[in-house]
């Protein structure tokens, strides 16, 4: 790829051009052909730019969630896996530097070595643009990566969430009733029901009972998120308060 269209792709033109080579410059191609300098401190300083760029993103973006919520938001987007995937968008993995070892090892797939050059690239438009430009540029992909992800897909504990949820609102604790065991013992199936006081929230089945219930208290805050319910009420569930 030329750097003519990777600037392209990432909405800047360098003024020192010398910066965006040494972000595609992987350290196994810098040693086999005595290169100057490899991408690694590039990407130490893409590293701090990126944390920065998306909790300001993610703060901008969802103002009335906790800063919990926009810490489980921020790790994901600055993911190994969400970072390499954005090199991919850029087609970073085609114009990444590579020594003949690293190539035959598959070094332009590894999420590694992507998610470092993506780094490495933010890191040398933070240098040549400032931050502004660099932000903007991060802005960008994550605007259009996060825009249809709903809050649930970031709760990795759905049981905590519910039970959160409704504390924060002075309601009573969610409950779990296993309502079916079926099948060998070595391949059980379970129905598990979560309800609030005697109120049947959801009901969701799993190979043990802690699948089943992780899974009914997803499909409820599903359920809950999906009326847009930002805040809850003793009066959105007909039951009685804590005591």
């Amino acid at each position: 790829m030329k750097l003519e269209d990777l600037e392209k792709k990432i909405g800047h033109v360098f003024k020192d051009k010398t910066l965006l080579e040494k972000a595609l410059t992987h350290s196994s191609y810098a040693y086999e052909t005595q290169a100057d300098k490899d991408n690694e401190l590039l990407e130490f300083l893409g590293d701090s730019v990126v944390g920065l760029a998306a909790a300001d993103f993610f703060y901008s973006a969802y103002p009335d969630l906790t800063e919990g919520e926009l810490s489980k938001f921020k790790s994901t987007a600055t993911s190994t896996l969400s970072l390499s995937e954005l090199a991919r968008k850029l087609k970073l993995d085609k114009a990444i530097l590579l020594g003949r070892g690293e190539e035959k090892s598959g070094g332009r797939k590894k999420k590694t070595i992507l998610a470092d050059v993506f780094e490495a690239v933010v890191g040398a438009v933070y240098i040549d643009g400032g931050f502004e430009t660099a932000k903007a540029f991060l802005s960008r992909l994550l605007s259009s990566s996060f825009k249809p992800i709903r809050r649930e897909f970031f709760i990795n504990n759905y049981k905590s969430a519910l039970q959160e949820m409704f504390q924060k609102s002075d309601l009573l604790s969610p409950t779990y009733e296993t309502l079916t065991e079926k099948g060998p013992a070595h391949q059980k199936t379970f129905v598990v029901e979560v309800r609030l006081g005697d109120r049947s929230l959801a009901k969701a089945k799993g190979r043990s009972k802690k699948i089943a219930e992780q899974q009914a208290a997803q499909k409820a805050l599903k359920s809950i998120l999906g009326r847009k319910m930002k805040v809850l009420t003793p009066e959105t569930f007909i039951v009685e308060k804590k005591p």
